[in-house]
């Protein structure tokens, strides 16, 4: 047996957790940090994710993919705008349309996963998951766009642009794309064509003039990310947003800084969405030396819980 190597490799104990009445957020956390799998992981997450909005030499990114929005997590990314603790958002077209949904006072419903989908089929009810929304909704987000889209000015316009555009017609201090508007924090969706806002504006341009360059916004992404003295990323989820941020490094002469990762996928198919920021690393995209963790749990149970506990640690430094 090699003793030294041993040795190397037993020199952390598992420390059980405790817990007491009255705990706050960030004291569990920090009990969590003595254990393993996912626990030690999400603790992991707290330290990185603390350190990196603490700094202030770091450009914050933030992936949001999934279904965060009609979930009920767009309130904890409005607040991270409005609190400066994210300075670029890359998202799905989908969280944006539910974000807007909300916002024109649209609520989502609590519902069922197990759920007869042929009679909400007739009763005019769509299902996420467990969440329901009426058919009515997305008609009264259509006149809401359409309104958007006269209003537009002529001149050709990116998508970060329009985005930001709709968030200033929009009167709800919730609402993630009003919240970015008002503090100049630009919102990039690279596939919005895949959205209902996306399909509202292609309906508009069939008997309208709107000039949307998709590439626009890729001159504009990039100075920010030559210009990011470091640059750290949290991502929900995988997809689009992930990989639009992660790639960003490769034409730049850095790498991420910062990684988290929230999902439930895994790597094994070879998707973006569930490959570890350790493969992120052979492409330059995460830098050798940055400190990043996956957590692979439902992100709307880890994400609060990470915010509430580095909101924490925040308000004492």
């Amino acid at each position: 047996m090699d003793f030294e190597a041993s040795a190397k490799n037993l020199t952390t104990p598992v420390k059980g957790a405790k817990i007491v009445p009255n705990m706050t957020v960030d004291e569990l956390v920090k009990e969590y940090s003595g254990c393993a799998f996912g626990a030690g992981r999400l603790a992991e997450a707290v330290d990185i994710y603390y350190e990196m909005l603490a700094s202030k030499k770091t450009t914050k990114f933030f992936g949001l993919a999934g279904a965060m929005t009609p979930a009920g997590m767009r309130n904890i990314v409005a607040d991270l705008i409005r609190d400066g603790h994210i300075d670029v958002l890359v998202t799905t077209g989908a969280n944006m349309v539910h974000d807007t949904v909300e916002a024109l006072g649209l609520h989502h419903y609590k519902g069922s996963d197990c759920a007869n989908d042929i009679q909400l089929r007739h009763e005019c009810i769509d299902r996420i998951y467990d969440v329901y929304l009426p058919d009515q909704h997305f008609t009264d987000l259509e006149e809401f766009l359409q309104g958007v889209y006269a209003g537009l000015p002529q001149e050709k316009l990116s998508i970060r642009q329009v985005l930001t555009e709709i968030g200033k017609n929009l009167d709800d201090d919730s609402s993630i794309l009003k919240t970015a508007a008002e503090m100049g924090v630009p919102v990039y969706c690279p596939a919005l064509q895949d959205s209902v806002i996306g399909l509202q504006a292609w309906l508009y341009k069939e008997g309208n003039p709107l000039h949307v360059d998709a590439f626009a916004d890729m001159h504009e992404f990039m100075e920010i990310c030559f210009e990011a003295e470091s640059a750290g990323a949290m991502l929900l989820g995988g997809g689009v947003p992930k990989n639009y941020i992660l790639q960003s490094m490769l034409v730049t002469p850095r790498s991420f800084d910062y990684a988290i990762q929230l999902t439930m996928d895994h790597p094994e198919t070879g998707g973006l969405s569930g490959a570890t920021l350790d493969e992120a690393q052979s492409w330059g995209k995460v830098g050798e030396d940055a400190k990043s963790v996956t957590v692979y749990a439902d992100a709307t149970i880890t994400l609060p819980l990470i915010v509430s506990a580095v909101r924490t640690r925040l308000s004492k430094s």
